[in-house]
């Protein structure tokens, strides 16, 4: 989902971790209880030194980590107005606060026999945004480690978009039908346009299920120029909320591969039956088409699916899925998303 973005010297943007994403709260949850276990390792002296230690400071820690957590879910909204750069700073600040409130509340049950009660006060504060601060270096480390997959994807939906094969037989199926249907043959070359245009847009950003629908429909209709009836399409998409936000290109390779693998190498040809729906705050995406080992004349080209695996983890994290279940006659993807609307952009 969006997020508050500054780029950086390698035109990547840097991002914020989304505080309301489950996967991202419990990265936060083991790393700053990790860390705190090992820095308590350190010093303890025996297993019971050990064990009083981490009574003590699981006492203090547990309840600021937990209630930053809680504060930063709530102004999550407001953080992705944020550059990264003051996202950070409002961040580390949250931390602070709570850790110098809790602090001081629990006066002398935080107490410890090092220091006056003022040092050993923003000791606990410093180590509280110590720990913040190593929490959001490791979730731009792992987004400048995942982030290779954004430009790779959007490469590889570019070069699906060129590929002689598809691009060869649709000029062809339009030269076609110029004289015969020169309004459809207009629109057709119209399709292919807004597909290279959303094949060369930031793959960072959302876009709205209306519009990515909008996009496969326009990939079908070419694909329907040089397949005809061999290609039938079942739209299941009645419990489909539009404003829903998805990655983009995220639908067209699925049915690309559908179409590739699926239909072109079958005679008969078949249907590709596309389900989408919503289940609470669950969108759930799903594309079933007939499938012959048989008949297929390439391995065909898994990079492109593997890249929507590798995006969808950056973007939602442990909340998205992405299941594959092929049998004798059939392929089937479902994806399943967290229901973002509109209006959180």
């Amino acid at each position: 989902m969006p997020r508050s973005r500054s780029i950086n010297q390698n035109n990547m943007p840097e991002t914020l971790p989304n505080f309301r994403n489950l996967g991202v709260m419990l990265r936060i949850v083991l790393l700053v209880n990790g860390l705190v276990l090992i820095g308590l390792l350190s010093h303890a002296n025996s297993f019971q030194d050990l064990g009083a230690r981490v009574l003590q400071s699981a006492a203090y820690v547990q309840p600021v980590m937990l209630s930053s957590l809680l504060a930063l879910y709530a102004l999550s909204i407001l953080l992705l107005r944020l550059n990264y750069a003051q996202g950070v700073a409002a961040v580390l600040a949250v931390v602070a606060l709570i850790a110098w409130a809790i602090a001081k509340l629990g006066g002398e049950l935080f107490s410890t026999s090092i220091g006056s009660e003022t040092f050993n006060l923003w000791r606990k504060v410093g180590v509280s945004v110590g720990l913040a601060a190593v929490a959001l270096m490791y979730f731009r480390l792992r987004t400048r480690l995942l982030s290779p997959a954004i430009p790779g994807a959007r490469l590889q939906a570019l070069q699906a978009r060129i590929r002689p094969h598809f691009l060869f037989n649709s000029i062809n199926a339009v030269l076609g039908i110029v004289r015969s249907d020169p309004k459809r043959a207009e629109s057709a070359l119209e399709d292919m346009s807004d597909l290279f245009r959303m094949a060369m847009t930031d793959s960072r950003e959302m876009v709205t299920l209306k519009q990515e629908l909008e996009l496969s429909r326009q990939y079908l209709a070419l694909e329907q120029l040089r397949l005809g009836e061999r290609l039938k399409i079942n739209w299941q998409i009645q419990d489909m909320p539009e404003d829903a936000l998805v990655p983009p290109l995220m639908l067209q390779p699925l049915l690309e591969n559908a179409v590739y693998h699926g239909i072109e190498p079958m005679y008969e040809g078949g249907e590709i039956v596309i389900k989408i729906y919503r289940s609470g705050k669950e969108m759930h995406l799903d594309v079933h088409n007939p499938y012959q080992p048989d008949s297929q004349k390439h391995s065909g080209n898994k990079m492109a699916l593997e890249n929507i695996r590798e995006r969808l983890a950056l973007q939602f994290d442990l909340e998205a899925s992405y299941t594959v279940d092929a049998g004798k006659d059939y392929y089937r993807v479902h994806i399943l998303i967290p229901y973002v609307k509109e209006e959180f952009q």
